[in-house]
């Protein structure tokens, strides 16, 4: 073994790439800097213009993957490695895992749609696919909602536009479609009164915009009213509890029922008579 042969290929081999190499790590972490950097330039520019969250976070992580992948193409440029043979395998592995990962186009394909047609967007509260949440982000392939109960739910963008979608918080204001019953003895005036009453002094809610109180229905054991009343979306659920709490100091203090559940049950004694035989 020629020990001198094989010292002479290393120091040709590390004259010849250790410096490429040395410069291509330094491109490697400058330019993910820089890129960091650039991201959150252009996310605080389209901050400053008012552009919604939903697509400032969309279009700020496709400029990231985008600027990510020309640098690792420069920095494979270094080596000595030929980018447009580079670009052509990359074009075929992407090909290959396009077919591969055909959903997760559609669901980029309908992320676009979503942002485009804006049929909700980060802070709203929907409804989707049989999920309910507010809408945490919007991303590439994904809608992140977080659930009344904390829960995150991610549902693919490609089934949140193939199915209906209940968007309750994009009219800014939403009005509440309640079911009130009271028993057939209480006085059905004096009661839609004390409802009246009880509506008028919900603080915070949209009083110009009027209230819907009558009889909407007689069930089995109880006469049934629709409350309808509006509140902006800051206000919806503090109105609803409000309302529930003191509709029932009311109608305590106003002796009108609350039905509820029951069964009534009839004996009937039948007479046996004495047969003499």
């Amino acid at each position: 073994m020629n020990i001198e042969l094989i010292l002479k290929q290393i120091q040709t081999f590390l004259a010849t790439y250790a410096l490429k190499a040395f410069g291509a790590i330094i491109t490697l972490i400058i330019g993910f800097w820089l890129i960091g950097y650039i991201t959150r330039l252009a996310n605080a520019a389209m901050e400053k213009r008012n552009i919604e969250l939903s697509l400032r976070t969309f279009l700020a992580s496709i400029l990231n993957i985008g600027l990510k992948v020309l640098l690792v193409l420069s920095a494979a440029s270094m080596f000595g490695v030929e980018v447009t043979s580079f670009i052509a395998i990359f074009s075929a592995l992407a090909f290959a895992v396009g077919l591969a990962l055909q959903g997760n186009l559609a669901n980029f394909a309908s992320g676009i749609i979503i942002l485009i047609f804006k049929f909700y967007k980060v802070g709203d509260f929907i409804e989707a696919q049989g999920h309910s949440g507010t809408v945490k982000e919007i991303q590439i392939f994904h809608t992140v909602l977080i659930a009344v109960d904390n829960r995150i739910i991610i549902i693919p963008n490609g089934a949140m536009t193939n199915g209906p979608i209940q968007n309750y918080t994009a009219m800014g204001e939403r009005k509440h479609d309640l079911v009130v019953g009271i028993s057939y003895d209480a006085d059905i005036d004096k009661a839609k009164a004390i409802i009246l009453d009880v509506v008028k002094s919900i603080p915070d809610i949209e009083h110009e915009l009027g209230y819907d109180i009558f009889v909407k229905s007689l069930g089995d054991n109880s006469v049934n009213f629709a409350v309808r009343f509006t509140a902006k979306n800051d206000f919806f659920w503090p109105a609803f509890k409000y309302f529930w709490e003191q509709l029932k100091k009311e109608f305590d203090k106003n002796d009108i029922g609350i039905p509820y559940p029951q069964m009534d049950v009839h004996f009937k004694k039948e007479k046996e008579e004495k047969r003499s035989i």
